[in-house]
């Protein structure tokens, strides 16, 4: 298992090179979308739209961020379940999304097309929300703000730390060797 220091947004062969185990310290710019967020995006797509940040490269984080407490640029920002996501995932990945964040496992259909679109899944640690908002260093609204902590947000964080999941060729940390008893 190594460590990676990836700034966003995320070229290919960044992602090629994380294996399931490694560590990534991720830097820069990242897009903050929840359920009704994603629902709204594939609604634009559909009508012809684009996504309200540009996909190419972008790291998309799974969280609805507390409200900002004086000094702050964001509140309490832990990740919520992946698999909430996982019907809209594929399609996101095929626009040139990099990497999702969340927690938790995710379906075939999504692990697949991880692999065919070059893409990861780094997970963040749930019920570290008030840690992880410590690498946060800005916040802005970027879309849907009438969908409050699930508007989409641009934030840009430093050394948020991470660990890949799913990688691009099929590995997946959640999976356990079989031992012979």
């Amino acid at each position: 298992m190594a460590t990676w220091h990836l700034t966003t947004p995320l070229r290919s062969e960044d992602v090629l090179q994380l294996r399931a185990g490694d560590v990534v310290l991720l830097s820069g710019d990242i897009y903050t979308a929840r359920d009704a967020a994603h629902k709204r995006i594939m609604e634009q797509l559909d009508s012809g739209g684009t996504p309200p940040f540009p996909p190419e490269g972008a790291v998309v984080y799974y969280v609805g961020p507390a409200p900002a407490p004086p000094g702050r640029p964001i509140g309490s920002a832990g990740p919520t379940t992946s698999g909430r996501m996982d019907s809209y995932t594929p399609r996101m990945l095929a626009l040139g999304v990099r990497a999702t964040i969340g927690k938790g496992k995710r379906c075939d259909a999504v692990r697949n097309a991880m692999c065919e679109h070059g893409a990861v899944y780094l997970g963040a640690t749930g019920g570290a929300g008030a840690l992880l908002s410590q690498c946060v260093l800005a916040a802005e609204v970027v879309a849907y703000e009438e969908l409050g902590p699930e508007a989409v947000r641009r934030l840009k964080v430093r050394d948020f730390p991470l660990l890949v999941i799913n990688d691009a060729c099929g590995g997946e940390l959640y999976v356990t060797p079989k031992l012979d008893l």
